[in-house]
């Protein structure tokens, strides 16, 4: 039996993660770590909580003694991570808290893992998952960002990311930890919490409230629907080549107006409201302080070496994950009135 470690495993990323690892790998006993802060909802995890292979373990990545408590109890020889404080407005606001948990949180589980290995790296593998964000910001006219990009981070999440990154290399580099390293573009689909554009978006237009649009909202991402990156994932991480970097994009460039009027134009369609008619909510506001004009990745490292490349395009994807958003309206209440928190706060406290 492997047993793997996966961080941050009850957010957006890490519950897809999660699902899928357990599901497809039986044989595998899979340890959930996440801190349960306001980003982490066990309720992602509802549909295999029970699976004899599936542990759960609040903690906070940061806490040197606990997680090296964990990797004792599990006899941990794998690691995922993905925990990560991720949103970019909040690090404006909290830088301290980035650079905790994504710099000092991603430290201290690379010392627990060289620590409990020791030396013996046969079968181990310390996976770190990225943001293309620590490339900093392209032109219009410049080429996507592949593995040799330079790293020129603009705002806090994406410095502390740059940093967790470096130390990731750097015990490569120093003690031979076995690692690998993948960036991905900016992912979507469903138990997205609702800070985030889409689903911000799709919570707003079903309240008829506004949607805020920074700037004119000329800046362009690259979407990658989430189950598609954990497929990504899965294979990296059973098949990438050890001291590797690997870029996750899902060829989807979109400019901020425009996606989000398709996803007013598909969430009306779905909801019976006539074509348009949630336009007005669109109102453009200051700004974000140092906003990126664009991110876009090459992929071609991933397809050529593993044969990886995304299944939905982004319309095909963006209408699947309206109408998860839209038939999963308690989830989405809960999430927004904070509803879940309380809930497993006193589920927690009677353990």
């Amino acid at each position: 039996m492997r047993n793997i470690l996966i961080t941050g495993g009850a957010g957006f990323i890490g519950s897809h993660v999660v699902r899928l690892f357990v599901r497809k790998y039986p044989e595998c006993r899979i340890i959930n770590l996440d801190a349960l802060t306001y980003a982490g909802n066990p309720a992602n995890l509802a549909d295999i909580e029970h699976r004899p292979n599936y542990c759960f373990e609040r903690a906070d990545i940061a806490d040197f003694d606990t997680i090296c408590r964990i990797f004792r109890q599990y006899d941990i020889d794998a690691v995922i991570h993905l925990a990560a404080e991720s949103h970019v407005d909040r690090s404006i606001k909290e830088p301290f808290t980035f650079a905790r948990t994504n710099v000092l949180g991603t430290l201290s589980l690379l010392q627990a893992a060289r620590q409990f290995w020791n030396g013996h790296w046969e079968n181990k593998l310390f996976y770190h998952i990225s943001t293309d964000e620590v490339y900093g910001s392209l032109h219009p006219q410049d080429a996507a960002f592949t593995e040799l990009s330079p790293y020129t981070p603009h705002s806090p999440y994406s410095a502390s990311k740059a940093g967790s990154d470096h130390f990731v290399r750097a015990f490569q580099d120093t003690y031979g930890l076995p690692t690998i390293i993948t960036n991905c573009s900016n992912n979507y689909g469903p138990y997205q919490f609702p800070e985030k554009l889409i689903p911000l978006t799709i919570n707003n237009i079903c309240h008829n409230i506004p949607i805020p649009v920074y700037g004119s909202g000329e800046n362009v991402r690259d979407w990658l629907y989430v189950e598609d990156h954990a497929r990504a994932i899965d294979l990296i991480f059973h098949k990438g080549t050890i001291g590797s970097t690997y870029n996750i994009g899902g060829g989807n460039e979109w400019r901020n107006i425009d996606l989000i009027r398709v996803v007013i134009a598909t969430t009306d369609r779905l909801l019976g409201r006539a074509p348009g008619s949630s336009e007005p909510l669109i109102t453009y506001v200051a700004d974000r302080a140092g906003h990126d004009l664009r991110y876009a990745i090459d992929a071609t490292k991933l397809q050529q070496e593993l044969g990886w490349r995304p299944t939905l395009q982004f319309e095909e994807g963006i209408e699947k994950t309206i109408r998860w958003y839209l038939s999963n309206s308690d989830w989405l209440q809960n999430v927004t009135s904070g509803a879940y928190r309380q809930y497993y706060a006193e589920q927690y406290a009677r353990r």
